[in-house]
């Protein structure tokens, strides 16, 4: 049962370029696109849709063969309950209910220095622990996404520049294993990133 449930997933839906687009590729680029809609609004719905995805993604790329993304995508579903929580109930440090901010570039420096330093410590491990064919591409948006990640769940603006450096890695990384349709997504999520980050800074400056 489980076998022919997956191989129907994995059935061409279409080609693209050359390359057939699954089932699964498909809805999974449907609820990403509808997440990111979401995220733009500030609005809850967006952290189940990620949750769902982030699933659907983890069993595209496992896959595929890209162990990195497909072990983001595990951590992305468990952060998606994170975000979730956070969106509901968090709180800064002064009390408030989590509301769209700035962390500044002096919060920024210990995040984005860590991440670096993740990074080829991943690709090392991918190098040598699996058959990955892109260690390292493969690697920096996997621990990039994770601080775009924490930065989106509380808030932070700052988050929509970190995707849009995160989603153009990840339109290369896609094409070389031909996953067009993912391109285009990631290729897509670029100029939202763009238009997200002007509608929170208009709704920080608001508030």
């Amino acid at each position: 049962m489980w076998a022919s449930a997956w191989a129907a997933l994995l059935a061409p839906a279409f080609s693209a370029f050359g390359s057939p687009i699954s089932w699964l590729e498909l809805v999974a680029f449907v609820l990403a696109v509808w997440m990111v809609i979401c995220n733009m609004r500030v609005h809850l719905l967006a952290w189940p849709l990620a949750f769902i995805s982030s699933l659907m993604y983890f069993a595209l790329f496992w896959d595929g063969k890209l162990y990195g993304e497909a072990a983001l995508q595990l951590v992305f579903a468990a952060l998606a309950v994170w975000g979730w929580w956070q969106w509901r109930f968090g709180r800064t440090r002064q009390g408030d209910a989590l509301r769209v901010r700035r962390l500044g570039l002096r919060g920024l420096l210990r995040p984005v220095l860590l991440t670096l330093a993740a990074w080829p410590l991943l690709g090392l491990f991918l190098s040598r622990a699996t058959d990955s064919p892109l260690p390292y591409w493969d690697a920096f948006p996997t621990v990039a996404s994770l601080l775009g990640q924490w930065l989106l769940a509380r808030k932070y603006e700052e988050n929509w520049p970190t995707w849009i450096v995160v989603n153009a890695v990840s339109v290369v990384l896609f094409g070389f294993k031909g996953y067009w349709l993912t391109v285009v997504l990631y290729a897509g999520f670029i100029p939202m990133s763009i238009v997200g980050w002007r509608a929170w800074r208009r709704a920080g400056s608001i508030a």
